[in-house]
């Protein structure tokens, strides 16, 4: 068959059209990033009722999603657990030497080789003076736990570093879903990066932010650390929610300080045989200054979605890496096109619920850039 010297070039336009789509799709489901200038932006929403604990069983219908005050569609949803690229960055200055340290091995052991699943993948970083990566990306989770054999606490605390140097590693995991873990217990000392530097960081990733904050010195909720970041923990006081319950044959969380004027025992479930000891007389800003920032901590995380945990026993680090570990397993995947393009601002994000007596914690936020 012969074909004129146009039809050639009429199978080729034809070719280069059905292939545009096809490259648009592969974009989707690799990047989930679009040709057309619409970008898919992941929500992960973790959903609890009054009491804390999990709410399962939601559908697609159950949810409505804002962007700058306006109802979004949404284009893709999920209420199983999906696979998790998990990064770990782990205090190893002075400070973490003997049980701190020893309790936080346990706890990540626990939490690489019981808790995660078998397609998960996870990365470790320590910090002292500076941030180490310890192992990069592994599916080999007794790697790191190896590791963390070796590791000896010693220098000071650059935590705003490591979480900023962790960052980018952790943006490029395998999987749409992305975790950090930040097991601290001091003030930072030593890094080159300011707060308000990792905070922009964090905003333009959408990776969950966890910390535990081990604050051992301490009898009551302080937070240690610089002046104004008491007055900041005092501002965000209360929660806005409690935290989940613990699964079944855990640690109950350390029960907060009682508020001023109430007698410790009259805030105690268990009765007065068993009382809360007196908050200790404040040491003053120089005493505290290696304290663990509850205030930095929880700006490091509350826009991400992710949370702060304090507790006040290194013993308590195994139950409650198992409530974080058991909140990745029961969130909601949200997923929706934004046609915000391009233009470097941040665009709010807001969760609901059609119940609203439930309560959402999910990403605040994008920088479209």
């Amino acid at each position: 068959m012969r074909f004129s010297g146009r039809r050639p070039f009429v199978l080729a336009i034809a070719a280069l059209t059905l292939a545009v789509p096809l490259r648009s799709q592969e974009q989707n489901q690799d990047g989930f990033r679009f040709r057309t200038g619409v970008e898919l932006i992941n929500v992960t929403a973790t959903v609890t009722d009054a009491s804390g604990h999990f709410v399962g069983g939601l559908s697609q219908q159950d949810f409505t999603v804002y962007e700058d005050g306006k109802p979004v569609e949404l284009s893709h949803f999920s209420a199983e657990r999906v696979p998790i690229s998990l990064g770990i960055v782990l205090d190893t200055s002075a400070s973490m030497a003997g049980d701190k340290l020893s309790a936080a091995r346990a706890a990540l052991d626990r939490f690489l080789l019981d808790l995660l699943g078998p397609g998960d993948e996870a990365f470790l970083y320590r910090f002292d003076d500076a941030p180490r990566l310890v192992e990069g990306w592994t599916t080999d989770l007794s790697k790191i736990s190896a590791e963390m054999r070796n590791i000896r606490a010693n220098g000071a605390t650059s935590l705003y570093d490591a979480v900023a140097e962790a960052l980018p590693l952790l943006d490029s995991g395998k999987h749409r879903k992305k975790a950090l873990l930040v097991i601290s217990d001091g003030n930072d000392t030593s890094s080159q990066t300011d707060l308000k530097s990792l905070e922009r960081k964090i905003r333009e990733s959408d990776a969950l932010i966890y910390a535990i904050g081990i604050d051992a010195q301490a009898a009551g909720g302080s937070t240690g650390g610089r002046p104004e970041a008491q007055a900041r923990y005092q501002r965000r006081r209360p929660m806005p929610m409690p935290f989940p319950q613990p699964p079944s044959g855990g640690r109950t969380p350390p029960h907060p300080p009682a508020p001023p004027g109430v007698p410790p025992g009259a805030m105690n479930p268990r009765g007065p045989k068993d009382p809360i000891p007196d908050e200790p007389p404040d040491p003053g800003p120089l005493a505290g200054r290696d304290r663990v920032d509850a205030a930095a901590l929880r700006d490091i995380t509350d826009e991400s979605g992710g949370r702060t945990e304090i507790v006040r026993d290194p013993r308590d680090l195994a139950p409650t890496t198992s409530r974080i570990a058991d909140e990745l397993s029961r969130q909601y995947f949200l997923g929706y096109q934004s046609r915000a393009g391009k233009d470097g601002a941040w665009h709010v994000i807001r969760v609901e619920t059609r119940d609203k007596s439930l309560h959402v914690r999910a990403r605040r936020g994008y920088v479209a850039d």
